[in-house]
């Protein structure tokens, strides 16, 4: 595990989600999460569904299907399961910008529930659900052992887990730790960026099974050029925007340098994203 010279808690997660609102939604998107391009041709905004449709396939998400959103943001992914699928949808977050842009989001109609809180204390009941997602969620989550104890409680058995994580390299080199790994985790509020194999050991622990793996590095990877683009043209058209970065006063600016980080760290093989599939036994 790669961990941050400055150790994140729950509770830096959650303000670096509120502080960064804004500007979060601009970059990238109500989805905040990397898009997949299968084509090359889709658009940012199609990328991001096609992402969410293969975690929902490698899920087994159907109709009437009781999920859990582990990390759920602003509830996009969850309300598109909804409505797309007709899955029943339960999303945790820790922001509460977040929750309280996913309830103003809602429909009536919509059957889905976003939650505050941290999910490492979540109260939801055990075997409650059929499937469970883990979008780029994970990774914010200090304790991961217990992270994927509380996924395994509220699955059923047989139920079925979605990961999609960032991943450090399984060897990263020395200056890949310092320059890009380490710095990207204390900048993004990671309290630790796992390897596939800590993953695929942590899942076990947890009485999930790795049924699949798929390292989607090079389908994903364009998703960092644009949320960079799109930084830099909000910064050069919202005065509030370069207020915030450049007034001394924004807490969280410094997540911008991990923009460019990341992209570097995927074109160097500092970094992976994948995805896992888990079955609760």
């Amino acid at each position: 595990m790669i961990c941050p010279s400055a150790p994140a808690d729950a509770a830096a997660v959650a303000e670096h989600y509120d502080d960064l609102d804004e500007l979060y939604r601009a970059i990238w998107g109500e989805h905040v999460h990397h898009g997949l391009w299968r084509e090359g041709r889709e658009t940012p905004e199609e990328a991001v569904l096609r992402l969410v449709a293969l975690a929902a396939e490698r899920a087994r998400i159907a109709a009437r299907s009781r999920v859990c959103d582990v990390g759920c943001g602003y509830g996009a992914t969850a309300r598109h399961l909804a409505r797309e699928i007709g899955a029943d949808v339960v999303g945790v977050t820790l922001s509460s910008a977040q929750r309280a842009r996913a309830i103003a989001a809602a429909r009536p109609d919509d059957r889905v529930r976003v939650l505050l809180g941290d999910w490492l204390t979540n109260q939801l009941p055990a075997a409650e659900f059929d499937a469970a997602l883990a979008i780029e969620s994970t990774e914010h989550m200090a304790d991961k052992a217990r992270c994927f104890a509380e996924i395994r409680r509220v699955l059923r058995p047989g139920g079925r887990l979605v990961v999609a994580a960032w991943l450090a390299a399984e060897r990263p080199r020395g200056w890949h730790v310092r320059r890009l790994l380490e710095p990207i985790c204390r900048e993004g509020r990671l309290p630790a960026l796992g390897s596939e194999s800590d993953y695929r050991a942590l899942l076990d622990q947890a009485r999930l099974t790795v049924v699949a793996f798929e390292d989607l590095t090079a389908r994903v990877a364009r998703t960092w050029t644009i949320c960079a683009r799109r930084a830099v043209g909000r910064l050069l058209t919202d005065p509030r925007a370069r207020a915030y970065v450049l007034g001394g006063r924004g807490r969280n600016r410094v997540f911008l340098k991990t923009l460019f980080r990341i992209r570097v760290a995927y074109a160097v093989g500092a970094m992976r994203y994948g995805m896992f599939v888990a079955s609760a036994r």
